[in-house]
């Protein structure tokens, strides 16, 4: 604790560029204090000689996530949101750090409601704001999401277009919102959330209107906008075998049968401590056997507040799951939690009493499920490039 405070008063005021690094190979604490800018380094070097047995047994500070995940062939990514707005310093150097996350996803700013708010007339100046903020960070972006049942205005949602109508509105939508990012993202979320838990059609205004063929043209239409981009089907609950993930299954094998430009599934990862089905890689291998890319898009996985030890030792070990899952599916190619840390968690909001989902505190801090990925990243055998 009082490392991250030294880190904190020190690196986040006035060094924000540095990264304080201790492995099990530091031989000597001198080499740690090199890498920060001189004038602190007699302040630092009187400190942390106090502290150096216990710190470097502790093995304490970040060890790079997406650096460890890219060395075996993934990335590792957050998902960010109303980045020109957030003046929390803090938050926008841990996740903005590209040892950590080398992939960024827009949470919002790309979705209809913010992009074409009335019909044919198109807003981008938030999202591109957030395409250049990762660029500039060194980081790769997935584009979220170009159809969606939900965060629609209501000139779609109720406008009561017929068929051809319809369609006609979605190619058009797909077509300048993909089309304006052409050749700056590496995947799009195309269809997101398009079937309910039983593994029937979600009832959305694309479905009741169009049919189920709204997938294959809305994918048509991606690829025709950004022929460069993977194109992803994108659900909830669907990271285990079930009804919902065997629907995806038969849905991705008539697609490609049919040879509509399909690239990958997106597995949210929106989970609960302690409350999932153990079938992950299972799951996910049999998607990978199709020829799909795999990514695991939205994770978090919430507890019942307060956050005991207890739970967080078993967040700890679901995340290390997870990972271990993706690591051993052959066409997993990264995973992206939704979000960086716990203050900025969608879930308390929208479950109250529920919480402490991300890998780090509302401190920016790095819980116990952080150092499992990390541990389970370095121990896997597997190696290659994702790019």
């Amino acid at each position: 604790e009082f490392l991250c405070w030294l880190v904190n008063a020190l690196a986040y005021k006035s060094l924000r560029k540095c990264t304080l690094k201790v492995t099990q190979h530091s031989n000597s604490i001198h080499s740690l204090i090199s890498n920060m800018v001189q004038p602190h380094s007699a302040i630092l070097t009187c400190t942390l000689l106090a502290i150096a047995p216990t710190l470097v047994a502790a093995q304490s500070g970040l060890r790079g996530l997406h650096n460890l995940a890219k060395a075996k062939g993934r990335y590792f990514g957050t998902a960010t949101d109303q980045l020109w707005t957030n003046t929390d310093s803090a938050y926008l150097a841990l996740t903005g750090n590209s040892s950590e996350f080398g992939v960024n996803t827009p949470g919002n700013q790309q979705k209809w409601d913010a992009t074409e708010k009335s019909r044919n007339v198109f807003s981008f100046t938030n999202a591109d704001y957030q395409v250049a903020w990762a660029k500039n960070h060194s980081q790769a972006v997935r584009g979220h999401t170009l159809v969606w049942h939900s965060q629609l205005p209501s000139w779609v949602s109720s406008g009561g277009f017929n068929n051809a109508t319809l369609i006609s509105i979605m190619e058009n939508h797909i077509s300048k919102v993909a089309g304006h990012f052409k050749g700056q993202l590496y995947a799009w979320d195309v269809v997101n959330e398009a079937f309910e838990e039983n593994g029937t059609y979600r009832n959305s205004v694309f479905y009741t209107t169009i049919g189920p063929a709204y997938i294959p043209i809305a994918l048509r239409a991606a690829r025709a906008a950004d022929p460069t981009a993977k194109l992803y089907l994108n659900d909830y609950n669907t990271d285990w075998t079930g009804s919902k993930s065997d629907a995806y299954y038969n849905l991705a094998k008539s697609l490609l049968a049919q040879g509509v430009p399909l690239d990958g599934i997106g597995f949210q990862g929106h989970l609960i401590v302690n409350s999932f089905e153990r079938t992950v890689q299972e799951n996910f291998q049999r998607f990978a056997d199709l020829g799909l890319d795999i990514a695991i898009t939205e994770l978090d996985i919430r507890m019942t507040l307060p956050a005991t030890n207890e739970l967080l030792q078993a967040q700890a070990e679901n995340y290390a799951y997870i990972v271990k899952s993706c690591l051993a599916t052959s066409k997993c190619v990264g995973i992206t939690t939704w979000d960086t840390s716990d203050d900025y968690s969608w879930i308390p909001s929208v479950n109250p009493g529920q919480g402490a989902a991300l890998l780090f505190d509302g401190n920016k801090q790095p819980k116990p499920a952080y150092y499992s990925v990390a541990d389970a990243l370095a121990a896997a055998t597997v190696s290659s490039s994702w790019a």
